[in-house]
């Protein structure tokens, strides 16, 4: 297993929408090994492949809740389905995510509390999720990934603004962008 290069928007494949796995092979096994090392090492809660420049369908995720039950897993070609957000102005506190491709910041957004994730697992089994909370706030994150949207492009105007300036300011927006975890220091 090895710690890859997490990609940084900009890059074009965090802004397309990633391929059809179809059959898992030993390459896939490989690389779910590696995005599995990735983000732990990153630390994240989840990462999809296009964040280590993988334009698969494919997303690892990895959380505990207060009562420290460990719910971590891989699903392959994922279809997603959601309740529809609460309307309103996300909480700051209670609502803010980050993303470990646009490291070291976090902005709210309103997200669906429920959501349903079916796909495949390694084996070809199925897999269906059916959460909610911060479970479904993740599925929903790694999927979005898969469809070349990253959060910061889900933000509201004034947050947006402030990311803008945020990726002038790093240099990111442009192809080839990386960072590596356990290297580079950066607060994802």
């Amino acid at each position: 297993m090895a710690v890859l290069p997490i990609v940084i928007l900009g890059d074009p494949v965090l802004h397309s929408p990633a391929a059809r796995v179809g059959v898992v092979t030993d390459e896939i096994r490989t690389l779910v090994a590696d995005m599995y090392e990735t983000m732990d090492a990153a630390p994240g809660v989840g990462l999809a492949a296009p964040q280590v420049g993988v334009p698969l369908r494919i997303f690892v995720y990895s959380y505990e809740d207060d009562d420290g039950a460990p719910w971590r897993g891989v699903v392959v070609d994922p279809e997603l389905w959601i309740t529809p957000p609460e309307p309103g102005h996300p909480d700051p506190d209670d609502e803010s995510e980050g993303c470990l491709s646009f490291p070291g910041e976090r902005f709210p957004l309103r997200r669906a509390d429920r959501a349903i994730v079916t796909g495949t697992d390694l084996d070809g089994a199925p897999v269906r999720l059916e959460v909610d909370g911060w479970r479904a706030r993740i599925l929903q994150h790694e999927f979005d990934h898969l469809d070349g949207i990253l959060y910061v492009d889900r933000i509201d105007d004034a947050d947006a603004k402030t990311a803008a300036k945020i990726v002038r300011k790093s240099g990111w927006g442009v192809p080839g962008r990386s960072w590596m975890p356990g290297v580079d220091d950066l607060d994802a």
